[in-house]
């Protein structure tokens, strides 16, 4: 089913999501720590998904998040913590985490955000024309090798990041709700902030534009969500 690592110092939640991950087949690595989850996460590039905590002994989830994005865009990032204030959710957000859950949490919610977010982690080839080379203004997409280039170099993207992006110029031109994003990036039962699609947004337009502040590529559509406009902000 996949790989995970579950970072989380209370030995009861830590061994709730252990049993019920188990149950659906998935392989469980373990730590109580920030230093043991990010020497674990060095050690072993294999792992689909991180569960983090951010309230743990040594360095906190936060901080094992933006290091871990230092080495390793791909793997998926997941928070559950009782840490749900705004400004928390926005922090774990920035720092390149794919989503975020509150304490408490069921086991169905937790499934459903696992199973999504690794379907994103294990993108396979689409069929027909979306399997090829998309290509827009000085960008390029390679759906099969999980490839985002702009100008010829690589862009580093999550898998959050690279679905969302795909999404936008594969509709160049037509503008994109965000509630559309949602259910079609992260599932049709998200039941978490829709907030996430504009922290993502933000966090690509650090990466794809020249200056974030005025974006040329993703715009805003007010009132509305986002539409690409690689081509024309091209020329």
């Amino acid at each position: 089913m996949g790989k995970i690592l579950i970072l989380e110092d209370e030995d009861s939640i830590r061994s709730f999501v252990v049993v019920n991950l188990k149950r659906q087949g998935y392989d469980i690595t373990e730590a109580v720590t920030g230093d043991e989850a990010l020497a674990l996460l060095k050690q072993d590039d294999s792992f689909d998904i991180a569960l983090l905590d951010v309230m743990v002994p040594g360095i906190d989830g936060f901080e094992v998040c933006r290091r871990v994005r230092e080495f390793n865009e791909r793997i998926g990032i997941i928070f559950l913590t009782a840490k749900v204030q705004e400004q928390d959710k926005v922090m774990g957000l920035s720092l390149g985490a794919d989503d975020h859950i509150g304490k408490p949490f069921s086991p169905g919610e937790l499934m459903a955000r696992i199973g999504s977010l690794l379907r994103r982690v294990r993108r396979q080839p689409a069929g027909g024309e979306d399997s090829g080379t998309l290509r827009s203004g000085p960008f390029e997409i390679h759906p099969e090798k999980v490839e985002f280039r702009k100008n010829g170099e690589r862009i580093d993207l999550t898998p959050t990041e690279f679905a969302l992006i795909q999404r936008l110029i594969e509709k160049e031109g037509s503008p994109l709700s965000r509630n559309d994003l949602l259910d079609e990036i992260w599932g049709v039962q998200y039941i978490g902030d829709p907030k996430i699609v504009d922290v993502n947004i933000r966090r690509l337009r650090q990466k794809v534009e020249e200056d974030p502040s005025a974006p040329k590529f993703i715009e805003t559509v007010w009132g509305f969500g986002y539409r690409w406009q690689g081509r024309d902000a091209s020329t």
